[in-house]
């Protein structure tokens, strides 16, 4: 079958164009930035310092629950442990041998963990999470590991260690964790493209979940716990995926007294009373006077006007002011060397399965322990009970002593569990004579025996690991139960949604004087115009076009050109009539959204607005000012004809004849007008 030929384009003959697609655009805005060495350069700098960030700065890690910056902290704290506490700035300074960062980010890490209370054990000022002190110095504070934090974070036969960022020491990949760190603390991070922040739980029933996963239970639903304590709505937590509502503990003192006894979490009692102070300027809350008594406990007493309902006061607070906080929560870790976005259980089931893991590995490692020191302990017995020191008495070179002693220990090999080595015929040639003679050998036999108890019972954990690990979980229950119990109540029921309409107690009148050109609540005399709530917005409208909204104002200074002023409604209609550059204009708008104390123009400069109006409007009656020869003087606007539009909209032309005014309704005397048939069109 022949090919069809192709026509040929001449100069003037146009090529199809084809659309570009995402793939190509996306080609040429890389081949438009430019394909060079510095283009290369800044790319792979900035995928190594999101990786950086993502992975060593700012998410924790799911095996140990920790920052880099909050592991290396507790390695610099176990390195300098003796019981005692040390100076934290010398922590600091220890730990900057790991942390490639500034001192100040150590110390505020440090101080951060410290007060979350499991792993570090304060003295000193360490601020206050109630209150929002600052912490004393580094200098003037010290610190030491708890008995939780040390017997129960760190073992050093199973931790992987990597050089330090400078190559001259040594720090852990993670720390073999026992605990459930990662929901215990909480944490909070912003990184390269993502975020998380996971909300703390109680430790007691993160274990007693723990322990369920390991008898191989369905996991019960947990929710957060506060340490600032407070009222909690979990409905829409989603096990870590939604959010939490957290509300203050308000108490009733007296009839005008509310006193306010935990805070929600993510305030203090600084910014708590901020923000009541704030609705309280605002007049939404009648209040006369606020005290804070916060010592060790939360203590704010909010004394309330005379007359002032407590009830709707307290509904008030949680609805206006931070007595009621929302809390997302987005858990994203570390796993496997990258970031991965996972809910509560998932994460208990992990703790609980590394908790059985590292407890199957201590065992071993006890057994191995055990096993030498049975070894050594029965070649020792052997050597001494059986006298074989006596059978190097003849021999001539060290190497034949080293044999001799060889051969008669392992005449004996049916009571050892491995084979004799070089190594342990060294340690035997080295027990001092005077150990030799005074050698004890019931005492022993009961040694050796005590070992294999203790052996035996480690085979059997290991062999029985889960219930081994159910028993570990129950006693570290038993210890802390009483240490660590749940502040954070629950509400399982759910806050009841609060009106702020209904809970807002002012009200007032707004006044326009223009005499004096003011507006406002506190404006005497003049024009009361409308009432409103502290809630509302006032829209106000000039008469060269101008218009604004405002806040509810005490007194407001707008000259006397005001010619509207209104509750904001931004769907509500509007007809308005001006004059600019010798044309009228007519227009049907709305105000739509608008930011508060902005002014905005309805129309354009050097204009007059002749008519203003928020009531439905169906016809505008119009008259002119008398001219020479003009034949129409009046005239009667059909609003049918004119399209609803937004408030920046020019509108309508009306006429070029100097309008004298204009009415939204028939004015009083309007009457038929008799046109001069001799009079000149002037219209446009």
């Amino acid at each position: 079958m022949a090919d069809k030929k192709q026509p040929e384009l001449g100069l003037n003959d146009k090529k199809k164009k084809k659309k570009p697609t995402k793939k190509s655009a996306a080609a040429a805005a890389l081949k438009g930035r430019g394909e060079g060495e510095l283009m290369q350069l800044v790319d792979q700098n900035f995928l190594e310092y999101a990786s950086y960030v993502i992975r060593d700065r700012a998410i924790p890690h799911l095996d140990d629950g920790l920052k880099p910056v909050q592991r290396r902290i507790m390695h610099s704290l176990k390195m300098r442990d003796d019981g005692k506490f040390i100076k934290v700035a010398n922590i600091v300074g220890y730990c900057m041998q790991f942390h490639p960062h500034g001192d100040a980010s150590i110390a505020a890490a440090l101080v951060n963990l410290t007060n979350k209370r499991y792993l570090i054990e304060p003295q000193g000022n360490f601020g206050n999470v109630l209150t929002g002190d600052p912490p004393a110095a580094s200098r003037y504070i010290e610190c030491r590991l708890t008995d939780l934090a040390r017997t129960q974070i760190f073992n050093k036969q199973l931790t992987e260690f990597i050089p330090s960022y400078d190559g001259r020491n040594q720090e852990p990949v993670t720390l073999p964790c026992k605990l459930p760190l990662l929901l215990m603390l909480g944490a909070e991070g912003i990184a390269v493209g993502l975020a998380t922040r996971i909300l703390p739980h109680n430790f007691i029933e993160l274990l007693e979940q723990m322990k369920r996963h390991v008898q191989k239970k369905p996991l019960q639903t947990i929710y957060p716990d506060f340490i600032q304590g407070g009222v909690m709505d979990p409905a829409d937590y989603e096990d870590g995926r939604g959010r939490v509502k957290v509300r203050a503990v308000i108490e009733k003192k007296d009839k005008s007294t509310l006193v306010i006894r935990e805070v929600p979490y993510g305030t203090t009692t600084e910014s708590l009373i901020a923000s009541i102070e704030k609705v309280a300027r605002s007049k939404k809350i009648k209040i006369r006077a606020i005290s804070d008594y916060t010592a060790e406990d939360v203590e704010i007493h909010v004394v309330l006007s005379p007359g002032e309902d407590q009830d709707k006061a307290m509904q008030a607070l949680y609805a206006l002011t931070d007595c009621e906080n929302s809390i997302n929560s987005n858990i994203m870790v570390i796993h496997d060397k990258r970031p991965n976005e996972m809910t509560v259980p998932q994460v208990i089931k992990h703790n609980a399965v590394r908790l059985k893991e590292i407890l199957g590995l201590e065992l071993e490692l006890e057994k191995a322990r055990l096993l030498d020191q049975y070894h050594h302990k029965t070649l020792v017995q052997i050597f001494c009970e059986n006298r074989i020191y006596r059978e190097i008495e003849d021999e001539k070179t060290y190497e034949d002593v080293q044999q001799a002693v060889l051969l008669g220990v392992n005449k004996f090999k049916k009571l050892l569990r491995r084979k004799v080595t070089i190594e342990d015929v060294e340690m035997l040639l080295g027990i001092p004579v005077r150990k030799i003679s005074l050698f004890d050998i019931e005492k022993s036999k009961k040694e050796i025996g005590d070992i294999l108890e203790a052996l035996k019972e480690v085979e059997k954990n290991i062999k029985g690991l889960t219930r081994y690990t159910t028993k570990y979980i129950d006693g570290l229950i038993d210890k802390y139960k009483d240490q660590y119990p749940r502040r954070t109540r629950i509400n399982t029921d759910g806050f009841k949604e609060i009106s702020i309409r209904d809970v807002v107690s002012s009200s007032f009148k707004i006044s326009y004087d223009k005499a004096s050109g003011y507006i406002g609540h506190a404006v005497r005399g003049g024009e009361a115009l409308f009432g409103c709530t502290a809630l509302d917005k006032v829209i106000l409208v000039w008469k060269d076009g101008r218009y604004m909204l405002s806040p509810v104002m005490d007194k407001l200074f707008v000259n006397k050109d005001l010619i509207y002023a209104a509750l904001y409604d931004r769907n509500k209609q509007m007809t308005m009539v001006y004059t600019a550059t010798s044309m009228n204009y007519i227009k049907r708008f709305t105000f739509g959204g608008v930011i508060q104390k902005k002014e905005y123009r309805l129309s354009p400069e050097k204009s007059r607005v002749v008519m203003f109006s928020d009531q439905p409007v169906e016809k505008v009656w119009v008259k002119y000012k008398p001219a020479p020869r003009q034949r129409v003087n009046q005239q009667i606007f059909d609003m049918e004809n004119y399209a609803v539009r937004g408030a920046k909209s020019k509108g309508n032309q009306l006429s070029s004849k100097k309008i004298h005014n204009a009415w939204p309704h028939e004015p009083r005397g309007w009457t038929e007008e008799e046109i001069d048939p001799d009079a000149e069109i002037l219209d446009l």
